[in-house]
């Protein structure tokens, strides 16, 4: 029997007319549209953004990644139904509260399917901004080891797995790969400090000095509204991860730094259970729970851990199918904490292409 139907994992073959290449991440594609169609588009919808803005459609998968592995189910089960439904909602709920608050906007223009974004062509900075207010996951593996600092900060010793930490720490990695940055090796996904991002700004692709510290209050602020608002549910706001970029002002007089791709879903952030956390002991309600599923089910965990492991762990996810009660188990979480934050049911989704190419005829982009 397959269950082939029920998540859609391809999603770079839509007959969505566009310019260039489809760009595919491990949760979504982008169709950049052409001059033409976005100058159309921006008057049409009444869009508020600067003349000459590029726009997208970026369309959400139920695919679903750890340990930089799009990883697939038994039976034809190629995604987490209601997963990608899930995380828009979810997404599409804090940058609401955030623009309410008076922070940064963000890429998002209108939403006009469960999986499908409207978004604004932005420039991205060279950091994922990654806040943290506990201390688990890769940091506690590195203070296990002994490590006692982090992107340049100072930690003291006899800190314990999962324990509060005193100040909310911001811990910079690379996105993408930088080429000729002191101190910084030429990888993808590498730790920094504020110093060295300071230092090497435009490298970053920051604008100034100031910005960074911008950043890192955008960073800090989203962070206090999510965890404030996720307390009240029930949620501890373990860490969680940003991204920013530039977008022309409207009124043509410079930029103003945006969130980009999501904000505080399962995906980007960790959350635990707190009346268990109160009661000591931790509950994951995030992507977490699913990592920790596959360092227990797969022969060998370190293949995960050890990025010096990388085409072993390749294989891995060819070869490695994982049961459906499993990929269900990670459904029903992701829809259950999607409608606990946002305080509404998650879209359901049917025939997901043929839905989300019928929410795009009147747009006059499909083909």
């Amino acid at each position: 029997m397959s269950l082939s139907n029920l998540a859609i994992a391809k999603t770079d073959d839509l007959p969505i007319r566009h310019e260039g290449c489809v760009h595919s991440g491990k949760v979504r594609s982008v169709y950049w549209l052409t001059e033409q169609d976005s100058e159309r588009l921006c008057n049409e919808r009444g869009y508020e953004v600067a003349r000459g803005t590029q726009l997208a459609v970026m369309v959400i998968s139920d695919r679903i990644s750890a340990y930089e592995i799009i990883w697939q189910g038994e039976d034809g089960l190629l995604g987490v139904p209601g997963k990608g439904a899930a995380l828009n909602a979810t997404a599409l709920h804090w940058f609401e509260k955030f623009e309410q608050a008076g922070l940064a906007g963000n890429h998002i223009l209108e939403s006009p399917h469960p999986l499908v974004w409207i978004v604004q062509k932005a420039k991205p900075v060279m950091v994922e901004g990654i806040a943290r207010q506990y201390i688990t996951g890769s940091m506690w593996r590195g203070y296990q080891s002994g490590q006692r600092s982090i992107c340049g900060i100072a930690l003291p010793d006899g800190l314990e797995n999962g324990q509060r930490l005193d100040e909310l720490l911001i811990t910079p990695s690379t996105k993408g790969v930088l080429t000729g940055v002191s101190g910084v090796p030429e990888k993808d996904d590498v730790d920094v400090s504020r110093q060295q991002i300071l230092e090497n700004y435009q490298a970053f692709a920051f604008h100034s000095q100031d910005d960074v510290s911008e950043y890192e209050k955008l960073l800090s602020d989203g962070f206090q509204i999510i965890a404030e608002q996720a307390g009240a549910a029930g949620q501890l706001l373990v860490d969680t991860k940003f991204e920013f970029g530039y977008v022309p002002n409207v009124s043509g007089d410079g930029y103003s730094m945006i969130y980009i791709d999501e904000v505080g879903t399962l995906d980007s952030s960790r959350y635990w259970e707190k009346s268990s956390y109160e009661g000591g002991d931790i509950v994951e309600n995030s992507k977490e729970m699913f990592r920790r599923f596959l360092c227990d089910a797969v022969p060998d965990a370190d293949v995960l851990l050890n990025k010096e492991r990388m085409n072993e762990r390749d294989a891995l996810g060819e070869s490695f199918k994982i049961p459906v009660d499993a990929m269900m188990a990670v459904s029903d979480l992701y829809k259950k904490k999607s409608e606990e934050i946002t305080g509404k049911p998650v879209p359901e989704v049917g025939d997901a292409r043929v839905e989300i190419i019928e929410a795009l005829v009147s747009f006059g982009i499909v083909e």
